[in-house]
């Protein structure tokens, strides 16, 4: 009798011990689920801009996109206005974070690879987002100042890390203007690939800037650079 009776026990023990682990497994994701729920909506807003633009990117489009209800949508951002604005700040800190991962050790001594990344991001689906937040801000007054205001930020932002990655020394006159001007063109290969495929030509344009880069802030083209073999044929 008495075996049974410390079956039970050990049976009831066992039990007990499996429902608080359960229930703190299932206490910690109900502690993050807002967090977790709130940065799935952040990063649909951002997908539905870059691939539907400002106007097919309703509430709706959304919500369904992230895979929760509209009350969630509405329940962390209560207006449509208030989630894109909040869409503009993850758009921006998500760049920043890009750039400062390109190159975690520290200025790297290829330019040209520098060049190449930093023209990628330029073409990839955080700039395409931004570029929809830029029209949307033009007609919406809700957007336009945060809109406005961090992209001067990211572009402050951008403009430092180049620098420090391409070794730049803008003690130097000109060398601002030059690092700026190929920030510039970036941009613009950047519009110019939302509507074609437009690899091939960027490919020979971040060659030729390598160049112009190396001849405007110092030092010689990289061994093998298909801007040397360029030049040369």
């Amino acid at each position: 009798m008495g075996g049974v009776t410390t079956q039970v026990r050990a049976g009831r023990a066992a039990l007990t011990d499996r429902t608080e682990r359960t229930d703190r497994a299932e206490r910690v994701p109900k502690q993050d689920r807002s967090r977790v729920t709130r940065q799935r909506l952040l990063q649909a807003a951002v997908d539905c801009l870059a691939e539907h633009g400002w106007a097919g990117s309703t509430v709706s489009v959304v919500a369904e996109r992230a895979g929760v209800s509209r009350g969630a949508v509405q329940h962390h951002f209560p207006t449509r206005e208030d989630l894109f604005t909040a869409a503009v700040e993850y758009v921006a800190e998500e760049r920043s974070t890009a750039l400062r991962a390109l190159f975690p050790q520290g200025a790297a001594g290829d330019r040209r690879a520098v060049v190449a990344a930093l023209v990628d991001l330029y073409t990839g689906p955080l700039f395409r987002a931004a570029l929809q937040l830029w029209v949307a801000a033009s007609n919406e007054d809700q957007l336009r100042s945060r809109v406005t205001e961090l992209e001067a930020h990211v572009g402050r932002e951008t403009h430092r890390i180049a620098v420090e990655l391409l070794g730049a020394d803008e003690s130097r006159p000109g060398t601002r203007e030059t690092v700026q001007g190929f920030l510039d063109m970036a941009r613009g290969l950047g519009l110019a690939n939302l509507l074609t495929d437009d690899t091939a030509r960027r490919e020979r344009i971040v060659a030729q800037w390598t160049t112009l880069l190396e001849q405007a802030l110092g030092g010689e083209t990289p061994p093998g650079d298909p801007a040397q073999r360029t030049r040369s044929s």
